[in-house]
């Protein structure tokens, strides 16, 4: 079955939100050229606010795709929000499924099918405190590596000012952050994109972890150095690992537990005989 959609739906999404786009956001936007103008392809990002994807859908509806997301299945099952959701073609990710590689086979579909599809390799924005990208996971270099599709890395920076990520680190950049909703004044959305990532030295190779965890690094290093460029900054030669940092955080909480003694359970008051000598003794 081929990716489904109403060219309907699609106007109108477009004639609701560029305009409230243009006049919330200003733009620097690069390298739009590198985004293939038909066919299908993938477009990996950073992610760094809840606010991104529609900056991010801004820029590459400018460059003349129209964004296809992957959303939660669950969402597709909300009145309203789901007829959008399928009216404009966006795809459910079923999370319930055995593996990932069938999580996303309606992904795979559409890339077939010529979409653009929007991809945040990192899975949920990033916790790195100062919200450079993280390690990413293997989704994106397993759909490109299996369809043949090109994967463009983008990254964005400016969202974060204009609605910072509630669960985002208290410490560093992500710390200094007003939590909250900050349209005005109104923020510079920056982003860029670069040319697609050669993956041609995994081409033909099992789909095995080192082979994707090796791809998927390539996709995050050329992210993360288009966002260097956009902040003028050079990225750490470490990527933030939040799954490794939850770890530490467990096994030092269990480390202070079991230095502090637990405290000697209440004893029981004395009954019978005992206690009445006791009585008798006072």
């Amino acid at each position: 079955m081929s990716h489904r959609y109403s060219p309907g739906w699609r106007k109108l999404t477009i004639v609701v939100l560029r305009p409230l786009l243009f006049g919330l956001l200003k733009r620097d936007w690069r390298g739009r050229g590198n985004v293939p103008g038909e066919g299908g392809v993938i477009i990996a990002a950073n992610h760094i606010s809840e606010s991104d994807p529609l900056a991010l859908a801004h820029f590459v509806h400018g460059a003349g795709r129209y964004p296809v997301y992957l959303a939660k299945s669950t969402l597709f099952d909300v009145r309203f929000i789901g007829a959008v959701l399928r009216g404009t073609g966006q795809i459910p990710v079923h999370r319930d499924r055995a593996d990932a590689a069938s999580a996303l086979e309606d992904a795979e579909k559409a890339l077939v099918d010529g979409e653009c599809l929007m991809f945040y390799p990192e899975g949920s924005c990033t916790r790195d405190p100062e919200l450079w990208p993280m390690t990413g996971q293997t989704g994106v270099a397993r759909m490109a590596l299996k369809t043949g599709a090109k994967v463009v890395p983008v990254a964005s920076w400016g969202a974060h000012e204009l609605m910072p990520y509630k669960k985002g680190e208290q410490k560093g950049l992500a710390g200094s952050l007003k939590k909250g909703f900050h349209p005005l004044p109104r923020k510079t959305m920056r982003v860029i994109a670069g040319p697609p990532v050669d993956l041609s030295r995994y081409a033909g190779l099992p789909l095995g972890k080192e082979t994707l965890r090796a791809a998927t690094d390539d996709i995050m290093t050329a992210i993360a150095g288009l966002l260097g460029e956009l902040r003028g900054a050079e990225p750490p030669a470490e990527r933030y690992d939040h799954h490794k940092v939850l770890e530490e955080r467990r096994r030092a909480a269990d480390a202070v537990r079991a230095a502090v003694p637990e405290p000697a359970p209440p004893s029981a008051p004395e009954t019978g005989a005992a206690a009445e000598r006791k009585a008798a003794d006072s």
